[in-house]
């Protein structure tokens, strides 16, 4: 019977990203992911790294931290991750005044460059200029997040680490230990589990008889082949209706909903952007929307319909494009914080999960875990570990 350092459930950039960390430190490490075939949050991200969104100590040095590690990242894993500087441009609606929306983002780490419709125009030719007041410009980072996930997979291997296709069902718990997980067809003991399987974690930890303030929303978008059309810039509204979607999805009267999951409709919203890779694809959307059921159904048509109508007044010219329509759960926290540390004073249960900015967070905080793992001086941690 294997006995391991760590088990990791859930290889999206958080599980890879710490499996690789933890290997890095000598630990005896597992990972484990339910699907052969990527169908998670990583593999349908923007691949953003928003880097100026820090807005206090902590989260300014968790950003700092991040972008330099994904500018150095391709050559520490031996794989290229796409790592690009690119303009994030969020656009601002024709009836708002840019500079009073401007003020919204007065607190965070790079204050934005506010342009006309004019300066719009000419930094990202695609826009509809009747559409926006203006927008508002970002230096931002780009990765190819399946790319960048794959790589951390394989260096985590070629550490010895071990990655195992096989969806965990339970956790094996002994009172207040964790022991480690049942899986489809196996048990895998270790002295200690973290969580890092995203929006299906409040789920998970829910069959162990453990609750987190950890919620989820089922994202949706449109993935194209590569085609001719460039788009110069990641766009993305400067008013982001998600945000305020996970505020009302965690108010208190809502939690019952959440302890019970139902096919009851919360909420949605759409965000119209797009971003283009560098192999011509593109990624269109997004609508986000609160149902409490992580199996919910939802009609494509007619999403794939909202998504197309949102950008025919944005980026007119991406709206037949052709493409696929595809969803998953992304998951969030109740203050913007991710949940990462022991789990509700429980020994041997750690949770890695609920990140606003996951590609930007998740690598330096991985690398912070596995110091603290390894009894090492951290300082973030800690600080962390107190949200759960």
């Amino acid at each position: 019977m294997a006995n391991y350092d760590w088990i990791v459930i859930g290889a999206g950039i958080t599980g890879s990203a710490l499996g690789y960390e933890l290997a890095k430190k000598g630990f005896r490490t597992l990972l484990l992911e339910k699907d052969a075939r990527p169908d998670n949050a990583t593999y349908y991200s923007y691949g953003g790294l928003a880097y100026w969104s820090g807005t206090t100590e902590l989260t300014r040095q968790i950003c700092q931290e991040g972008i330099e590690i994904h500018r150095n990242l391709s050559e520490e894993l031996g794989a290229d991750t796409e790592f690009r500087d690119i303009d994030l441009v969020l656009t601002i609606d024709a009836q708002d005044e840019p500079t009073t929306v401007a003020t919204n983002y007065s607190q965070f780490a790079i204050a934005p460059q506010v342009l006309d419709v004019a300066g719009a125009c000419e930094l990202e030719p695609l826009l509809n200029p009747n559409a926006i007041s203006g927008v508002l410009r970002f230096p931002h980072g780009h990765i190819h997040p399946h790319k960048t996930n794959l790589a951390y997979q394989q260096a985590f291997c070629r550490l010895g680490g071990e990655l195992k296709i096989e969806p965990v069902v339970n956790l094996l718990r002994q009172g207040d230990r964790i022991e480690g997980v049942v899986t489809d067809r196996n048990q895998y003991y270790a002295a200690n589990t973290v969580v890092c399987a995203g929006g299906l974690s409040r789920m998970l930890l829910k069959e162990a008889g453990i609750s987190i303030r950890l919620y989820f929303t089922h994202a949706q978008l449109i993935k194209t082949p590569p085609v001719d059309i460039r788009l110069r810039t990641l766009v993305m509204p400067a008013t982001q209706k998600r945000m305020l979607l996970e505020a009302q999805a965690t108010a208190p009267e809502i939690e019952s909903l959440w302890e019970q999951p139902s096919q009851d409709f919360i909420a949605g919203v759409l965000d119209p952007g797009a971003v283009q890779f560098l192999d011509g694809s593109f990624y269109i959307g997004q609508i986000s929307e609160i149902y409490t059921n992580p199996q919910v159904k939802i009609d494509s048509a007619i999403s794939e319909a909202q998504i197309r109508t949102g950008m025919t007044i944005i980026l007119p010219s991406l709206q037949n494009l052709p493409g696929t329509w595809h969803r998953c759960l992304v998951a969030f926290a109740k203050n913007s914080l991710p949940l990462v540390g022991e789990i509700n004073h429980l020994t041997g249960a750690y949770l890695f999960s609920g990140f606003t900015s996951t590609l930007v967070f998740a690598p330096p905080l991985a690398r912070h875990f596995a110091s603290w793992a390894a009894q090492e001086k951290d300082n973030i941690i800690p600080q962390l570990s107190a949200n759960n």
